[in-house]
């Protein structure tokens, strides 16, 4: 007699290293992986625990290696001679001489103090953790645009309590309802049918032929959804398809926390990332933003295009986004964006380039941005980002310090 049979898969919590050196470890062979007789004693070092010299070897130096895929009670001693992994040398001898850079009198060149080998102990973990934060950002990620993290400045880990996100989470008792039309052009930008979509709300199209934003800050943008004829290489699709930069979230050097940067030039008014995160009603974000008032923290986003009925809240759910610092003199700038929503009390927050921007350059946003007052639509777009949600709060906010370094820096940030 047949049963039914439910087919359901388990995400695994080992990367592709660990799987491939747990084969080896129990000498199975897997083609999937790789693993072969003839490879089997292959090992990979993850990282350099400690150092020490013999002096009856000839100064012979010797590395504490903990291999990939084995617990930390399997370290063992090894031969630089031996070792083929030139990166972890070099960055050992860095976190070294920095570590060094702290101790006073330290003379022995035949062994590490303790507190010089526990502090690259914890740099070494420090790196591991984020390379897999830095995998997970970019598997949960649907765009062309690669992140890096790196911290080159304490010994802070991974953000606790933060979930990634590739899309907006609908918040409880919170319901968007989904474009039931949309264009019937076959070119949205050469020949648009009736103003294409943006036409259908008495607006014009966004963007240039090079896929850069033409309006001005202020005015809403609408690109082809779901329900269009058009394809996924259609002109007014941009902010739907995702980051198309190779960015880096870094740790900041003066107190400010995370930060992000970009790793190649942006040009002026091309669009750069999403502001993502939990939609809330307005009443949800006064309540939580008492708790972040307390905490210094700003991580919600009036939605007040027309009227302040929802807030996204990036604290607990978010992108990329989450970790871009504020600054009196910014680079990027908001625009309000609808694509298989046009409810216009529920924009999705788009981050635009407003001059070009160098690699290697941090990608800052003003928290208090204003809109020229000149534009017509600006009364629907001013930002009060920072308190955000704190409009009737009984408590008195906490003034919070501005560092961005700015030559026309307010000091404050609220």
């Amino acid at each position: 007699m047949a049963k039914n049979l439910k087919v359901c898969s388990v995400a695994c919590k080992l990367s592709l290293e660990d799987l491939q050196a747990l084969c080896r470890r129990q000498k199975l062979v897997c083609k999937q992986l790789a693993v072969t007789k003839s490879n089997f004693n292959d090992f990979e070092v993850e990282y350099l625990c400690n150092y020490k010299r013999r002096i009856l070897t000839q100064g012979r130096e010797y590395f504490l290696v903990k291999w990939k895929g084995y617990s930390e009670s399997e370290n063992t001693w090894e031969s630089r001679r031996n070792l083929k992994c030139p990166k972890l040398l070099r960055q050992f001898f860095r976190d070294t001489e920095e570590a060094l850079a702290k101790v006073k009198n330290h003379r022995d060149l035949t062994a590490l103090d303790s507190d010089v080998a526990s502090f690259v102990l914890q740099k070494a973990k420090q790196r591991v953790r984020l390379k897999h934060w830095e995998a997970l950002l970019n598997q949960t990620s649907r765009h062309k645009g690669h992140i890096s993290v790196i911290n080159e400045v304490d010994l802070e880990g991974p953000p606790k309590d933060f979930v990634y996100i590739s899309d907006y989470k609908v918040g409880e008792g919170m319901e968007i309802n989904q474009v039931t039309v949309g264009c019937e052009c076959e070119d949205c930008l050469g020949h648009p049918v009736k103003g294409c979509c943006p036409g259908a709300f008495q607006h014009r199209l966004a963007y240039t032929d090079r896929g850069l934003v033409r309006l001005r800050p202020g005015k809403p943008i609408y690109e082809c959804n779901s329900r269009c004829l058009c394809g996924p290489d259609c002109a007014n699709r941009i902010v739907q398809r995702g980051i198309q930069y190779n960015l880096c979230i870094f740790r900041t050097a003066n107190g400010r926390g995370w930060g992000v940067r970009t790793l190649e030039r942006i040009p002026k008014k091309a669009f750069v990332m999403e502001y993502l995160g939990e939609i809330i009603t307005t009443e949800e974000a006064e309540r939580r933003g008492e708790i972040y008032d307390r905490q210094g923290a700003t991580y919600l986003f009036d939605l007040d295009y027309v009227e302040d009925v929802y807030t996204v809240d990036a604290g607990r759910y978010g992108n990329i986004s989450h970790f871009v610092n504020h600054s009196c003199d910014p680079n990027l700038q908001v625009y309000n964006v609808f694509i298989d929503n046009v409810d216009e009390r529920l924009p999705r927050i788009a981050l635009f380039s407003t001059r070009a921007i160098k690699a290697g350059e941090e990608l800052t946003f003003d928290y208090k941005m204003q809109i020229d007052p000149l534009d017509a639509e600006s009364a629907k777009m001013d930002s009060n980002f920072s308190l955000a949600g704190l409009h009737s709060s009984p408590m008195k906010p906490i003034r919070m310090e501005c560092k961005c370094g700015a030559e026309n820096c307010r000091k404050y940030l609220f």
